[in-house]
């Protein structure tokens, strides 16, 4: 094909797709012989363009019903083309003080031109950087209106963090205030947290993350989770639930941020396997096995960061050296309530024990093999609220045997055998802060 047929034919793709209402008709003259349908991996192939005279080629005859039907398909069609444009637009239409063209609308979500973050971030400095995880850089910036937000360069398409942004309002999950696209630049604009994530605060042993404040800590985070599952328009699994993606904004509430992994759970992908080692559910990890339960597991293993400061490598590690599993310390640490094991080193001992008490009981009944032992977080949230767990705990008690003094194992679950925990790598900063 020559080269001006290939424009031409990128110029009329273009043009369809931002009128959408004419994209039957491209369709229809075979100008677009492959559409995939996958959201995340769509192919397009061209036909070369033949020029049809009115003496050798017909258009056939098509009545209302189908002109109808195909404009319908177009709404569907349109949104799974642009991924594929984005990369093939020509850079006259990638101008910084704009953004592509033809791109959807997200409710509550503001369009920034390129040049409107440029200069909010200094232009990417060195100095307003905040971190850099698996999935993007995080810079610090201020709008014109003054406002400081977090910029995030994302290294994936948005457009599903995008769609999920749209239908999430609560007070302990990230508000995403909008977003840049250009050929060469993904942007996610969330406000700025100034207390950064629940991870670097207990790496630099924050004096400010006292009892009570990892009580509520652990609280919102569980509010965050069960309105994802729960209340939100569709379910919301978030696959990455660690202490590094837990933010803190001015007053130390949580707020959970990081969807680079969250998924709708009526549309996953079962073959991609995606999250951090030590934190996955082993159903999860292991068989593909993908639920809201699977964040139950792992905000377990949250918890247990938590509480003792460290990661879960470092957990690991510790428990290595006593010939144990990780999650077969933490049970055993709690049968003999010698708590200061693990609890963060920097109380001193100054801690609520039948506070922390409840805290382990909970960890256990979360990280249970058996997903479908697992509460839902909306359970979790009421265990935390009343500070009892007595039924689930019960329930746990009656599953469990002991084979040795000091091991322990599920009866029909092979809790200590099957430890996902064993699995881990180091975390790193992934979020806007």
């Amino acid at each position: 094909m020559s080269y001006s047929s290939s424009r031409d034919n990128w110029e009329r793709l273009v043009t369809a797709v931002v009128k959408r209402e004419q994209i039957w008709q491209l369709c229809h003259q075979n100008s677009i012989s492959t559409i995939a349908s996958d959201y995340t991996d769509v192919t397009l192939s061209f036909s070369s363009v033949r020029s049809v005279s009115s003496s050798s080629h017909q258009l056939p005859v098509i009545n209302d019903s189908i002109i109808e039907d195909r404009k319908n398909a177009s709404k569907t069609i349109s949104r799974k083309l642009f991924s594929a444009l984005r990369w093939k637009r020509k850079p006259k239409d990638c101008d910084v003080r704009e953004g592509l063209v033809g791109i959807p609308e997200y409710d509550g979500l503001e369009s920034f031109s390129l040049l409107e973050l440029l200069i909010a971030t200094d232009n990417f400095s060195d100095q307003n950087f905040v971190g850099r995880g698996g999935h993007g850089t995080v810079y610090k910036g201020r709008l014109n209106n003054g406002s400081v937000v977090a910029v995030k360069r994302s290294k994936q398409v948005i457009e599903l963090q995008l769609e999920m942004a749209s239908l999430v309002i609560h007070r302990n999950v990230i508000k995403l205030i909008g977003f840049c696209i250009t050929q060469e630049e993904q942007l996610l604009v969330y406000p700025f947290m100034q207390n950064g994530s629940v991870g670097s605060c207990l790496k630099r042993r924050q004096p400010a993350l006292g009892w009570p404040v990892r009580n509520s800590i652990a609280l919102g985070v569980a509010k965050g989770l069960a309105y994802l599952h729960e209340e939100c328009v569709r379910t919301i699994i978030h696959r990455d639930v660690k202490a590094a993606n837990i933010l803190l904004d001015e007053d130390f509430q949580a707020v959970l941020a990081d969807f680079s992994l969250a998924e709708f759970m009526d549309c996953h992908d079962d073959s991609a396997i995606k999250g951090t080692l030590g934190h996955m559910a082993p159903e999860y990890l292991f068989a593909g096995k993908f639920t809201e339960k699977a964040d139950v597991f792992s905000y377990g293993i949250f918890l247990l960061q938590l509480i003792t400061g460290q990661y879960i490598h470092e957990l690991h590690t510790l428990a290595t050296k006593d010939g144990m599993q990780l999650l077969e310390m933490v049970y055993t640490v709690y049968e003999e309530k010698n708590f200061e094991v693990l609890v963060d080193s920097s109380f001193e001992g100054n801690f609520v024990k039948e506070d922390v008490e409840k805290l382990f009981q909970l960890i256990l009944i979360c990280t249970r093999d058996d997903p479908h032992e697992r509460p839902t977080m909306s359970e979790v949230v009421r265990m935390i609220e009343d500070g009892e767990c007595d039924e689930r705990w019960k329930k746990f008690l009656w599953h469990k045997i002991f084979l040795t003094p000091g091991s322990v194992v599920l009866a029909s679950e092979g809790w200590m055998i099957f430890d996902s925990c064993s699995l881990t790598v180091a975390e790193e900063l992934s979020d806007p802060r």
